[in-house]
């Protein structure tokens, strides 16, 4: 095989574009390059391309004390009691039976701090690590992730989302994510009523029109969506479509996610992660507990926990852990202190969050709270400082940059470092 071909390695493939790009850059820097040169550039290459992100969104605001940093001592806690994990000396809230299990695998970090208490401005932030700007439309951290590292090779989309969330901003149609609202079947409208011929020649005369369209002057509406059109034929005439529909899912493995839309949806990452994609966000909302924290978190981690371990475990058993981080968290916590409603209000200032996979250690926790709850005791960890972090496990550089409509250069997130005891 020559380097005029494809290179493909097994599942996943380096396209002939970027492996003659990556080699011509080392060419050029070397002066020389030798054939073993090649091959380990066509290794490093592969392996990166191989890195993959799932986010498990749970929207509103969970509160940590519910979640992974339960003070049982405190008065703050009320019904909340702490369980023992399978790491000893790591403890959870009782509710978290399933993923006290796979705590070998995961890290905590309960020392997130920030400092945006609203909804819409915190979601922005945690999903593109900017706060909302008037004056630019910043891209999700999946359409930046998927722009560096998306296989063009792959024809399913690079960015997925069951639910709604951030778009690709300024970097286009291309890098938007596909949503999806029933995880387990195909998607709507994605199985062609005609032939694959009459499907060219329609597509066919629909480029005409939008031709002339484009030479009276929306040549870049025409562009984005003629973009949008060729993304479409090729996801439904790709065999790897196949990985939206569970048909022949083990219903063993689908009744281990959870029969519901997120434990679904989680099964569906999978799915998509091991056909190619690049991102997947799972959401699940409902975490605005103002009133009545106990039972309506009940509810709500008895479809998250059973979801969330058996995903560690599946990308684990099938050797997709190491090269896909997993991430549960939400925009903000709660307040320590149950408010007269029973439920606990708006907490940026400490909040938590779990990690999985792309290289970090597990069993181990970051950072910890004050015995109240009230405040970070020890390292705390910024939005910045965990973007970097997950930049970090896909192996890109947060500092790159991409031009945005206004002729500035943007980096993936400005400032922030990692936080270096994930993979110590």
């Amino acid at each position: 095989m020559t380097i005029h071909e494809q290179v493909r390695i097994g599942r996943y493939g380096i396209n002939r574009r970027r492996f003659l790009h990556t080699v011509s850059a080392a060419s050029l820097a070397a002066g020389t390059l030798s054939f073993r040169d090649m091959v380990s550039l066509q290794a490093e290459e592969l392996k990166k391309q191989n890195r993959s992100m799932v986010l498990l969104w749970l929207s509103g605001g969970p509160s940590q004390l519910e979640m992974f940093d339960p003070k049982p001592e405190s008065k703050n806690t009320g019904e909340t009691k702490a369980i023992q994990t399978s790491v000893t000396g790591i403890e959870i809230a009782h509710r978290w039976q399933e993923t006290a299990k796979v705590m070998n695998d995961l890290t905590l970090i309960r020392s997130m701090t920030n400092k945006e208490g609203n909804h819409r401005r915190a979601s922005y932030q945690l999903h593109t690590g900017y706060a909302p700007s008037g004056s630019v439309k910043h891209p999700s951290l999946a359409a930046n992730i998927a722009y560096r590292l998306a296989d063009p090779e792959v024809k399913i989309p690079s960015v997925v989302s069951v639910g709604n969330t951030t778009g690709a901003g300024y970097l286009g149609v291309d890098y938007e994510p596909f949503i999806v609202n029933d995880p387990g079947n195909l998607p709507t409208n994605t199985v062609p009523t005609v032939s694959g011929d009459r499907f060219d020649k329609r597509l066919g005369l629909l480029g005409q029109i939008d031709s002339r369209y484009a030479e009276r002057g929306a040549a870049s509406l025409v562009k984005s969506h003629q973009q949008l059109y060729s993304k479409t034929r090729n996801m439904i005439t790709s065999p790897d479509l196949k990985a939206f529909d569970f048909s022949e899912e083990p219903e063993a493995m689908k009744n281990a996610y959870g029969n519901n839309k997120f434990g679904q949806g989680c099964l569906l990452a999978r799915r998509l992660i091991e056909a190619g994609t690049t991102f997947v966000e799972v959401t699940l909302g409902g975490w605005d507990t103002h009133t009545e924290v106990f039972s309506r978190t009940d509810k709500l981690i008895s479809q998250v926990d059973p979801a969330f371990a058996t995903l560690v475990t599946d990308l684990k058993t099938r050797g997709l852990l190491e090269t896909t981080t997993v991430l549960l968290m939400g925009e903000f916590g709660r307040t320590p202190k149950i408010n007269p409603r029973g439920g606990r209000d708006h907490f940026p200032r400490v909040f938590n969050l779990a990690l999985a996979g792309g290289g970090v250690r597990g069993g181990q926790v970051i950072g910890s709270s004050s015995e109240d709850g009230q405040e970070v005791k020890d390292r705390p960890v910024t939005v910045p400082d965990l973007f970097c972090s997950l930049c970090h496990t896909l192996e890109l550089d947060p500092k790159s940059e991409t031009m945005s409509p206004l002729g500035r250069p943007m980096k993936i997130v400005e400032e922030g470092e990692v936080v270096q005891e994930l993979f110590a």
